[in-house]
């Protein structure tokens, strides 16, 4: 199916959990469809990114044995075909606001600022999986089950109205996707605009996590070819 796979996982998904949780968990959410595909989304372009990015230089370590590649260009690449993925999954997401006869407004255009947040920290956490995972290959299998962990603690399905405010204290500070999410829907769901505080939060995020993820990668990048 190629690229058409990228509308359709989303469509399919949103059909799914839509019925499940309007039907039997009947969240008073309006417009339920486009709350849900607007936090899948992008939540899903982020766990696609580094998903992929995680066993990238381990995949392509017969290649860094022949001859000398940027390393780094191996987690670039997949998260940048993630990223191409989350455009198709746009047309996806058009398409149910206009079925739902959804409000459009310019506000929506602001949605390229979370995108590119969500672009620059899956860069830099996929750097840091990256390197982690040459040296511990468990990383991979860790990683899928903390992206489960964070699909259940960012509120995608459910309304973060009806966590506890202890909690939703905590995921709101703790968990960088709850923010990216909440800036998505902002533009293209409530159509408010963009909180700047938000945008400099996500921002921030973004960057540390490059600084981070692209320290440990820089300096553990020479050893790569011992384990590979």
């Amino acid at each position: 199916l190629g690229y058409i796979w990228s509308v359709m996982n989303p469509l399919l998904t949103m059909l799914v959990l839509t019925i499940v949780f309007s039907t039997f968990f009947r969240f008073d959410i309006d417009n339920y469809p486009v709350y849900l595909l607007t936090g899948n989304v992008i939540f899903g372009f982020f766990s696609a990114a580094t998903s992929g990015a995680v066993g990238s230089i381990v995949y392509n370590g017969a290649l860094l044995k022949k001859t000398y590649v940027p390393k780094q260009i191996f987690v670039y690449s997949k998260v940048t075909s993630a990223f191409v993925d989350f455009g198709f999954s746009l047309i996806a997401l058009i398409g149910i606001m206009i079925f739902t006869e959804a409000e459009f407004s310019p506000v929506n255009l602001l949605f390229v600022i979370p995108a590119l947040e969500v672009y620059i920290f899956s860069i830099g956490v996929g750097l840091f999986l990256a390197q982690a995972n040459v040296f511990f290959r468990d990383v991979q299998y860790l990683y899928g089950i903390l992206i489960t962990i964070l699909t259940y603690l960012t509120p995608l399905f459910y309304p973060a109205s009806i966590l506890p405010a202890n909690i939703y204290s905590v995921i709101e500070n703790l968990n960088p996707l709850f923010n990216y999410v909440y800036q998505f829907r902002e533009c293209l769901y409530l159509n408010v605009g963009l909180s700047i505080e938000n945008v400099q939060t996500g921002f921030i995020w973004a960057f540390c996590s490059v600084i981070i993820g692209g320290f440990f990668f820089h300096k553990n990048q020479n050893k790569f070819i011992l384990f590979i």
